[in-house]
């Protein structure tokens, strides 16, 4: 595919519209909101904001407004890409203000974590922004190319195939959704564990201008501003740049660098255009600097040369984000991308949308696994991504049937290479890949109300694949006596080092592949009174195949044959209302998902002396099932006290876990020695805002206090007692005074205050010849951060 620009897009699909807030029969009236209040208070959006689509469960702003200071009101949502009530839609979703973020700290997406029940949204081993999630124990722990994401990305409704940079920073943003089990009908491939939607803020009818600043823990120096504008005839611009800045927890103590530190700069630009009341475009630009270091972890056991006698450099550092890695800290993330959306209302039942973008990346880095200051085991690497889509809708409304058909393209290419140097070897074996895809999809979703009270929904896409993998991958000899540590020397020609021959090809080929697949979808509600809603749905999502970048042909020949699909078949039934008068809403979901052909990643450490490495394992490992029970809800009982919940239970078991058993080279089935990674059977999270009831003339003070909990869960499918994570607490508050004129606020943000210590992933590469190296990755500790903010 070219590299050049090819976006013109659409069309931001829908928009929520919430129930003004009223007060309570005979109650005083309240005082004008602040901008805070209004967007919890279900103020009406201006009109710009109809052109974007929201899709939530419980958003904060729903427990807030309705016909009494107390009382709920409706939610309208697009989970199926058109308006719906809330309490109509048969799908479990949750959505996040910009508002609800900020009172819970948040300050990337990680956050989701904490408050959206059976879900896992971490950065990745090794890296500063690169993202991994699992929705429902469904995701994708590899962030190589040619392992897809099984939680889709999606930045105003633009698909984002890569997780690389894809840790995004909380500011200029809407909302947040979530969208849990397979959305294969209408986000399409790569979204069987679910959906993670990021709606940035749109321009409104005035002019405005909001800064930012925090100031916090480890030299913590933020800086957000952001500034929109309409400059008539329909046309109106914005934009926001974003400065992000923080010292290391900890240190590198060979180089003396701060590890787990933070530089980046990030900013979008967009303009939004209606030269009629049914036309409506939007441009938008967005890009992301990462120059943050190489976070390389923190070692877990030690090497022994001889009994009692510790090889010097692999002790134990007392600091879990203290390493003593030699590869070198220079680590650099680029991406960007722009997107354009059209959309024109050719009458009151039809909508035509337009959705085209252009996105691509790069990144540099350097991976010391073995975090000793020799190269035991060093992989420095680079990636480059870049993806063009389109998606074409037509929205039907009428008075009993709705639905939208829709046509999709993703044109995309991925290249990685990287070293793998083995020092006690003196080998360094280099892996170059390209991988390309090109995708082509058609949907539907239709439904149609039988009764006032009884609907049904059926929906299907189809879907076809195309990849081509290119793998290579040798020996190279390593460096000669007396050569640096890290440099031209170590590295083999495919990363610039030294020039010379391979002294053996491990893997050379080019492959191609096409998958075909067809995801429906059918469900049916019924609404047994205003306040209480039933709902039980099926459907179908999968996960493209492709081709092992790390495959090794020497020692796992069945690389070249790629690995197919997996697919997840879900079954759900639901109830989403209220009580208490509305005080209390609430939405359970329950789940049966099966699992098949699910594709496992793993790495193993071999030595055959003809040629040591690390087998590359990827197979389509057999078959699962996984249950389980969400639960969310919302309480206002008294006007000054808002209190969210969420409880998430997880049942995933193996009925088949079938690879290669590693010793005799044989299909074996391990379904009883394993459990799925990621994957904490409990979630929780409990938070409560209060905010005093204070004269008008004296401000809005706010306080939330939250906690969250995970039960146990492993790294990798294998247990691993030395990297698998123990249940853990996380305990947060923030406290804010926003000004009378809703001008000014000034907060305080607390996370982790227990400084709680928990693994967030590691590496198991065991073995003497790879000095033992298992390390682990750590979530951040307690910190403390002041926020100034300033709007106009």
């Amino acid at each position: 595919m070219t590299t050049g620009i090819k976006a013109a897009l659409l069309a931001g699909a829908g928009w929520m519209v919430l129930a003004g807030a009223a007060a309570a029969q005979g109650a005083p009236a309240t005082p004008p909101a602040t901008p805070e209040e209004a967007a919890q208070q279900n103020e009406p959006l201006s009109p710009q904001d109809a052109n974007d689509p929201i899709t939530e469960a419980t958003q904060d702003s729903a427990t807030e407004g309705g016909n009494d200071a107390t009382e709920v009101g409706e939610v309208i949502v697009t989970a199926r890409r058109r308006e719906e009530s809330l309490q109509d839609v048969p799908i479990a979703v949750s959505a996040f203000s910009a508002e609800r973020l900020e009172r819970q700290g948040a300050q990337d997406i990680t956050a989701l974590q904490q408050i959206t029940p059976n879900t896992t949204v971490q950065i990745a081993r090794g890296s500063n922004t690169t993202l991994i999630s699992f929705i429902r124990g469904v995701g994708q722990q590899d962030p190589l190319p040619g392992f897809e994401p099984g939680v889709g990305l999606y930045i105003d409704d633009v698909y984002v195939a890569r997780p690389q940079g894809a840790v995004l920073e909380i500011y200029d943003v809407q909302r947040i959704e979530v969208l849990r089990g397979p959305q294969g009908t209408l986000y399409g491939r790569n979204t069987i564990g679910g959906a993670i939607k990021y709606v940035t803020d749109k321009i409104g009818d005035e002019p405005e201008f909001m800064a930012r600043g925090r100031l916090g823990s480890y030299n913590q120096r933020d800086l957000i501003v952001a500034a929109k504008t309409p400059l008539g005839g329909g046309l109106a611009v914005g934009g926001a740049l974003a400065s992000l800045n923080r010292d290391g927890y900890g240190k590198n103590l060979t180089t003396g660098a701060e590890h787990y530190n933070r530089d980046a700069l990030a900013g979008r630009l967009s303009a939004e255009y209606a030269p009629t009341e049914d036309l409506f475009f939007r441009l938008a630009y967005e890009r992301v600097e990462d120059d943050s270091n190489a976070r390389h972890g923190h070692r877990e056991v030690v090497v022994f040369v001889a009994p009692g006698v510790v090889r010097p450099g692999t002790e134990i550092i007392p600091g879990r984000y203290d390493t003593r890695a030699g590869l070198g800290d220079a680590n650099s993330v680029m991406t960007e991308g722009l997107s354009l959306l059209a959309q024109y209302s050719v009458n009151e039942a039809v909508t035509l949308k337009s959705i085209s973008a252009y996105r691509s990346g790069e990144t540099v880095t350097n991976i010391d696994f073995d975090n000793t200051r020799e190269p035991l085991l060093d992989v420095p690497a680079t990636y480059y991504d870049a993806q063009f889509t389109q998606e074409l809708q037509i929205l039907y409304e009428g008075q009993r049937l709705q639905g939208v058909l829709g046509v999709y393209y993703l044109d995309g290419e991925a290249n990685n290479s990287f070293d793998t140097i083995v020092g006690l070897a003196n080998l360094t074996i280099g892996s170059i890949n390209n991988l390309t895809t090109r995708s082509v999809a058609v949907f539907g979703d239709f439904s149609f109300d039988v009764t006032e009270q009884f609907a049904v929904s059926v929906g299907g896409r189809f879907t076809r694949d195309e990849k081509t993998g290119r793998i290579f991958r040798a020996n190279f000899q390593g460096a000669p006596a007396g050569s640096p540590l890290i440099g031209p020397d170590r590295r083999s020609p495919i990363l610039g080092g030294r020039a010379r021959a391979p002294t053996l090809v491990r893997t050379d080929y080019t492959k191609e592949r096409e998958d075909e697949q067809f995801t429906p979808r059918v469900s049916a509600s019924y609404e047994f009174s205003p306040d209480l809603t039933a709902y039980a749905s099926y459907s179908r999502g999968f996960k493209s195949g492709g081709f092992d970048p790390r495959g090794d042909f020497i020692l796992t020949p069945e690389t070249i044959q790629g690995f197919a699909p997996e697919t997840v078949d879900a079954f759900e039934v639901g109830l989403k209302g209220a009580l208490l008068d509305r005080r209390l809403t609430y939405a359970i979901a329950a789940f049966n998902n099966a699992y098949e052909d699910q594709q496992v990643t793993s790495q193993i450490p071999t030595s055959p002396p003809a040629a040591p490495g690390i087998a590359s394992f990827v197979t389509n490992a057999g078959s699962s099932t996984i249950r389980g029970l969400e639960l969310e809800a919302n309480w206002r009982p008294v006007e000054s006290l808002t209190i969210t919940g969420a409880f998430g239970y997880i049942d995933a078991e193996f009925q088949e876990f079938i690879r290669a058993d590693p010793v005799t080279r044989r299909p074996t089935n391990f379904a009883g020695q394993v459990d799925f990674q990621n994957t904490p059977e409990y979630s929780a999270n409990l938070s409560a805002t209060f905010r005093p009831p204070l004269p008008a003339d004296l401000g809005v003070i706010a306080v939330t206090p939250s906690v969250s909990y995970r039960s146990s869960y492993q790294q990798f499918e294998l247990p691993n007692p030395v990297l698998d994570q123990g249940g853990y607490t996380l305990v947060d508050l923030t406290a804010s005074y926003t000004t009378p004129s809703g001008r000014y606020r000034l907060a305080f943000e607390g996370r982790n205050l227990g400084d709680e210590e928990y693994r967030v992933g590691g590496y198991p590469f065991a073995g003497a010849l790879f000095g033992d190296s298992v390390i682990g990755f750590y979530g951040p500790p307690a910190t403390y951060t002041a926020v100034l903010e300033v709007r106009f």
